[in-house]
């Protein structure tokens, strides 16, 4: 699992060389810094969406999986949360759960995150996550340095995710097949889109209500295969 935790340990100084950056960035800059990440942020999200081909079931699962969401109000229960770690930990960050779901759509949804992780999961080189972690490095100093500590704070359920599907991989690699993956990153690209328009400020889209999407795309995939 040394590819996880080289990713891991990548965002987590990443993330602390930004938040170094942007207590020296004044409000102007910020501001002009945080609209490119929302730009950003949409072109990352539409290049994973373009390779669609299973588009009834993506469709399906983003519907099913905002409604499963919307049931369960996940929106609200991250707040919470994020209220919680604000006092617990002394944050003063005003985009915290926003850098945090943000954070982890970008460096855990994709097919190199997949690949990665089931190529070392199946005793293959962590060659790929390497690879990954140093995209990663790069990246989190960018949105730390525009959204704060929540990037930090998206080392933890990145670790948790990247660490499951190692040890699946290890058992049911064959489960991750190609169109499975394609799905993954497909939803995974739309949900990145919404993102980019909730930081843009063009409207605000309850993006974390829709991420049981990707759950539901995986099963619809592997049902109707």
């Amino acid at each position: 699992m040394i590819g996880t935790l080289v990713n891991t340990a990548a965002v987590i100084i990443g993330g602390l060389l930004g938040l170094a950056l942007k207590k020296r960035m004044p409000d102007r800059v910020t501001t002009i810094y945080f609209q490119a990440i929302g730009l950003f942020t949409l072109a990352i999200g539409a290049s994973m969406a373009v390779s669609m081909e299973k588009i009834l079931i993506v469709v399906s699962s983003l519907a099913l999986g905002s409604l499963i969401g919307e049931w369960c109000d996940i929106e609200r229960g991250v707040e919470k949360l994020s209220d919680y770690l604000k006092v617990r930990f002394k944050i003063g960050s005003e985009k915290f759960s926003e850098g945090l779901v943000t954070s982890f759509l970008l460096f855990c949804v994709g097919s190199m995150t997949i690949l990665g992780t089931i190529q070392e999961g199946t005793g293959g080189s962590p060659d790929l996550l390497f690879t990954k972690s140093t995209m990663d490095f790069f990246s989190a100093i960018l949105l730390a340095s525009a959204m704060g500590v929540g990037v930090l704070f998206s080392s933890v359920p990145l670790f948790i995710f990247q660490a499951t599907i190692t040890i699946i991989a290890r058992y049911a690699a064959n489960f991750f097949t190609d169109d499975i993956i394609l799905g993954l990153t497909n939803v995974g690209g739309i949900l990145l889109i919404g993102l980019g328009i909730n930081i843009l400020g063009i409207k605000k889209l309850r993006i974390m209500n829709m991420l049981p999407s990707l759950v539901i795309v995986i099963l619809f995939i592997w049902l109707f295969k």
